[in-house]
């Protein structure tokens, strides 16, 4: 009989463990989106195939696409700084990725190559005609996957501290796939990925990773990347799961050897990595520039928006652009 007993104490504490993750699931969900930080009242929507996908236009000119980083916590949100100077003399477009921001977050693997075509779709069908791209991080990869899988649509590029060549090269195992099923369970999954996802580990990783200045990280910054990792019921732990299985990497490599658009990159001086990184894309494709952007380390266009401002005028050739049309 004792073994009956044992279990049904287990069944119970089970019981009690799982209502208890669920209720503080709700609470997070909840807590993440009360203030709404990312709503905007000039987000349009393009209707994709696989999701609504939000996004912002501004100003005239010839078309510049700003691609944020792909991570759960980012959105269309990390240009604030820089668009209204941008829009000054160029059409601006900003979206928010699919399983970021306020696009939809469907419950599906996400992979390297669903952004190519993402890419591809809306410049072709939003944007209509061939557009410069700034991108960020983890986007490098599938901006230059289509580049080498489409040449009209694409002009030049900025990449903004790329991810390592190598890195993006692994693709998914035994490990990373469990690991996966883990992350996209229903309760248990959830609350893993709000223990990992959250205003504390985000707040960590923006003073230690993304930012030279430590005193840019405060309130706003943190609940506008904690809001976009929670919306639509945390459904962004479909694409957290998809990258930490590796689905959205791709060998780069392919489309370094494949394109001959103008290529640039830049890094944050205040981490080395970031210029050791650099030097492999430019290994392969020589005529890749890079510039670096002092007391900045990922997100230079959010620490420094003047001088990342005046340096993607040099590179896209804006300033004599906007005189031979006049």
């Amino acid at each position: 009989m004792h073994w009956k007993k044992r279990l049904t104490t287990l069944a119970v504490l089970s019981g009690l463990a799982i209502g208890t993750m669920h209720i503080m699931n709700k609470i997070v969900n909840y807590l993440s989106n009360k203030d709404d930080k990312l709503y905007n009242e000039n987000s349009l929507y393009y209707e994709w195939r696989f999701g609504r996908i939000c996004y912002h236009k501004y100003g005239k000119g010839s078309p510049i696409l700003l691609i944020h980083d792909l991570n759960v916590c980012s959105s269309s949100a990390e240009w604030n700084k820089i668009v209204s100077d941008l829009a000054k003399t160029n059409t601006v477009y900003t979206l928010d990725l699919l399983g970021c921001g306020c696009s939809d977050k469907p419950h599906f693997t996400y992979t390297n190559y669903l952004y190519v075509q993402l890419i591809t779709n809306f410049i072709k069908h939003v944007i209509s005609e061939k557009t410069d791209v700034i991108t960020v991080g983890r986007s490098c990869s599938f901006v230059l996957m289509a580049c080498a899988n489409n040449n009209s649509i694409i002009n030049r590029v900025i990449l903004i501290n790329p991810n390592d060549l190598v890195d993006l090269a692994k693709i998914p195992t035994k490990q990373t796939k469990m690991l996966q099923q883990l992350i996209e369970l229903p309760i248990l999954g959830t609350f893993l990925y709000n223990m990992l996802i959250n205003k504390k580990t985000i707040e960590k990783s923006l003073r230690s990773h993304y930012f030279y200045n430590e005193e840019l990280v405060d309130e706003h910054l943190v609940s506008t990347c904690f809001e976009s990792s929670h919306r639509d019921k945390t459904s962004g732990k479909y694409l957290f799961a998809s990258i930490k299985s590796r689905y959205t990497n791709a060998n780069t490599l392919y489309a370094l050897n494949h394109i001959d658009n103008s290529i640039f990159i830049i890094v944050g001086n205040n981490n080395p990595e970031f210029e050791l990184i650099a030097d492999q894309y430019q290994n392969y494709m020589p005529s890749i520039e890079i510039i670096g952007i002092d007391h900045t380390k990922y997100l230079p266009h959010i620490e420094m928006p003047e001088k990342f401002v005046e340096q993607v005028e040099i590179l896209f050739d804006i300033n004599n652009s906007e005189e031979l049309s006049t």
